[in-house]
């Protein structure tokens, strides 16, 4: 399969080395400095487009790819008011676009479990439930998309809980995320629930970016030959 990766950071450079021990070709690497190369014919002969970039070039990026037909996998978080334009562009102008705020296999397993706790912790209001997460100090969004997917999770299933504030403090309608920036760390998100008798933890721990750029290449085999808005629940069927 021909790949072009768009953003060339850490992450381009993990997804790149795993695609390559999965018999793939990165026919074109675009980053910040070479935008010209979106319509040169290297990278008009990719099969899917891979994109962890920044998310103030993120949306740009996709419609360049959609103007020449090329389907995208999506890495980018911070841009996610506009997920409803591409949703659109995928329907009214058969385009591909696969998004997922994490692509971790682990992750999204936790993401299951986050969705089946959360369903039972509904019938227990004596607990109340916060997020943490941790990850690297180059990382520019805050909270995390991966932790806004997971305060997701759980206000579609608690009641109690109408809104998700990031800090410290808020009303018991609030489910509190405390974001935190430091080192290297390639992401951790933990979700507390605590009564007065006990406290219930469940949390996933990244160890490398291994994980994630797998998955993004995992996702770029299943997007191939495929049209619409395509996401990890398409791809993993939990």
């Amino acid at each position: 399969m021909n790949i072009a990766l768009i953003g060339y950071g850490k992450m381009g450079h993990a997804i790149e080395e795993i695609a390559k021990e999965r018999g793939h070709t990165i026919v074109s690497i675009i980053d910040i400095d070479n935008q010209k190369d979106f319509d040169l014919p290297q990278f008009l002969s990719a099969d899917v487009a891979i994109e962890f970039s920044q998310p103030d070039s993120a949306f740009d990026n996709y419609l360049k790819c959609f103007e020449r037909n090329i389907p995208v996998v999506a890495g980018t978080t911070g841009w996610l008011t506009r997920m409803e334009e591409i949703k659109t562009l995928c329907t009214e102008g058969n385009q591909t676009f696969f998004y997922a705020s994490n692509y971790s296999i682990g992750m999204n397993i936790f993401f299951a479990v986050n969705k089946y706790l959360a369903k039972m912790m509904n019938y227990f209001p004596s607990f109340n439930v916060s997020m943490e997460e941790v990850h690297h100090i180059h990382k520019l969004d805050s909270p995390s998309g991966t932790a806004i997917t997971l305060a997701e999770h759980i206000l579609e299933n608690i009641d109690r809980k109408k809104q998700w504030k990031e800090g410290a403090e808020g009303t018991n309608e609030d489910l509190l995320i405390r974001a935190k920036r430091e080192g290297e760390v390639p992401g951790i998100h933990e979700i507390i629930y605590e009564s007065e008798a006990d406290t219930i933890r469940i949390r996933h721990s990244a160890k490398s970016r291994k994980g994630l750029a797998l998955g993004a290449v995992m996702a770029a085999e299943f997007t191939k030959g495929k049209k619409g808005f395509l996401s990890m629940n398409d791809m993993l069927d939990l």
